[in-house]
């Protein structure tokens, strides 16, 4: 590929390095001139422009991606189009992503010019999630190195995302006179709740005496009519002749492993009864953050088998989150404050049913309506509240002076709401653990509509997605957490992220609010009605 200044005569096919105004004339980076182009650019009075040509070994950045991309073997990933070069892969359907790390290393050491970025192996995906994305950097490649590329991935499964299998599972928890049945009550349902979130089921509980033989006889019940069984003890493992180990051996099974190098995580037992897993779980796994038990259990209900090695490999990574009720914390530092929230004013609209206002420079109460909206999110507690200015972006802008908002501008607002989606995610700092998602032109909404949302956001430990109702129909705003923040990115056009939150993988909580859930003023007779004033922009 030949990169340079290219004079304008000799610039027929050359694609374009940069955005190019000339005249009324406006041509897009990675533009291919054509001559009614060059007669255009010439009529400007351009000479020359800075374009590449492409050789006759170089292979065109969409081809070459495509080329790749049928150069690599994957299981349960769909591969998008082509586009600028890039190609990206999702998920077929829930499960877990693993990953060929020496073959994608391998690829992108090839040369600069092409790139494969993955998630990282045992990662858990929801449908449609993207995994992977391969990248064309500049316009062109040679065509040896899509060669050389193919001869590396030749016989290699790249990558594969492995669905949840629709696992059956029987639970055992032992009992002591000082276990409370409230505990094993709470247990069982953090555990239900666990399988159900990897499509599969528990069917049946029982609860033995905390001693060897009706322990081993509660394993030899359940494993035969279940996938594997998950053991809790009443009290925690301390040698491999305790209770739970002792018991699955008296069952007729077998140890592989007691202990993990994961933290919380490390009592857990990995054992094994005529083919089927059976698990001792770790105490640290009745309470519903993330722990070693889960890395085992989501492997299982994939059908990944899990031995020895892969245990003893998981401590790489392995620090988890603390756990502040631990008798003995590892850290005894205060605990972490409730998840943050920024809250997202989409504003970037062109009121296309107004009539030619903008109702965000409507009044109510004196207030344009953008700015009331932004007193609302600001006492609402959004950390921070982000404007998405677009459509009047500076008239919009100068409703909000003195307020203590960050103003992202969409470019891209009139291609539809998926960019202004975008524009929000962008701008939302890292100490956020989701956004809300608020329609400007909702005036009914209170602050302390958005504050119940926001709790019940916090109260789910920042991993649901929380969205407002009206009389059991979906209504605004929406809370995205930052687990769904990547898929945001899959959406174009005017298209909102409501098949991301109804894909069935992220929970979903419904905050009822009535009215205000519901009201938006998308026409000149709905402001009036919302008691709002048509005013003139500000100048």
């Amino acid at each position: 590929m030949i990169f340079g200044e290219v004079p304008l005569e000799d610039a027929l096919g050359a694609i374009l390095a940069h955005s190019t105004h000339a005249g009324d004339l406006k041509l897009k980076k990675g533009h291919v001139l054509t001559e009614n182009d060059i007669e255009r650019l010439g009529a400007a009075d351009v000479t020359h422009v800075i374009a590449a040509r492409l050789q006759e070994s170089d292979v065109e950045e969409n081809e070459a991606a495509a080329r790749l991309t049928a150069a690599l073997r994957w299981f349960g990933v769909r591969a998008g189009p082509a586009m600028t070069g890039r190609v990206n892969c999702y998920a077929e359907t829930a499960g877990l992503f693993t990953v060929d790390a020496d073959l994608i290393n391998a690829i992108n050491a090839v040369d600069p010019s092409v790139t494969i970025a993955t998630l990282k192996a045992f990662d858990r995906v929801a449908h449609r999630q993207m995994v992977a994305t391969i990248k064309i950097i500049p316009f062109a490649v040679a065509s040896s190195v899509i060669d050389r590329i193919t001869e590396l991935a030749a016989g290699r499964t790249a990558f594969e995302v492995h669905g949840f299998a629709g696992s059956r599972i029987g639970l055992i928890q032992t009992t002591l006179p000082s276990v409370k049945t409230s505990v094993l009550d709470k247990t069982r349902r953090v555990i239900e709740t666990r399988i159900a979130a990897n499509h599969g089921v528990m069917t049946s509980e029982l609860r033995p005496p905390h001693a060897r033989k009706p322990l081993a006889e509660a394993i030899r019940e359940l494993q035969k009519s279940n996938d594997f069984v998950v053991v809790f003890g009443a009290s925690a493992v301390v040698d491999q002749d305790d209770i739970v180990p002792a018991a699955i051996k008296e069952a007729g099974g077998a140890i592989h492993h007691i202990g993990m190098p994961v933290d919380p995580g490390n009592l857990l037992i990995l054992g094994e009864l005529d083919g089927k897993p059976v698990v001792g779980a770790p105490g640290c796994a009745r309470s519903p953050k993330e722990n070693g038990f889960d890395w085992v259990l989501d492997r299982l209900m994939t059908n990944l088998p899990v031995t020895r090695a892969d245990i003893v490999g998981m401590g790489v990574g392995g620090l988890l989150m603390e756990i502040p009720s631990r008798p003995q914390p590892r850290d005894p530092r205060p605990a972490t404050a409730r998840a943050n929230v920024a809250i997202a004013l989409l504003a970037a609209g062109q009121s296309t049913r107004m009539m030619g206002a903008n109702k965000l420079l409507a009044t109510f109460d004196n207030v344009p309506l953008i700015r009331r909206s932004a007193l609302t999110a600001i006492e609402a507690g959004g950390r921070p509240v982000i404007a998405v200015l677009g459509h009047m972006a500076e008239q919009c802008s100068a409703s909000l002076d003195g307020l203590n908002v960050v103003i992202a501008l969409n470019k891209h607002y009139a291609s539809g709401l998926a960019s202004s989606l975008q524009t929000a995610i962008s701008n939302v700092p890292a100490s956020a653990a989701g956004v809300m998602m608020l329609l400007a032109d909702m005036p009914a909404l209170s602050a302390i509509d958005l504050q119940m949302m926001i709790r019940r956001f916090q109260d789910s430990g920042g991993q649901s997605v929380v969205r407002a109702t009206f009389e059991g129909k979906r209504g605004n705003p929406v809370i995205l957490p930052r687990v769904i923040f990547d898929e945001v990115f899959t959406l174009s056009g005017d298209v909102g992220a409501r098949h991301l939150i109804e894909s069935g993988d992220i929970p979903v909580i419904d905050v009822e609010l009535g009215d205000a859930a519901a009201l938006d003023v998308d026409t000149p007779d709905m402001l009036h009605r919302a008691g709002g004033t048509i005013a003139e922009p500000i100048q």
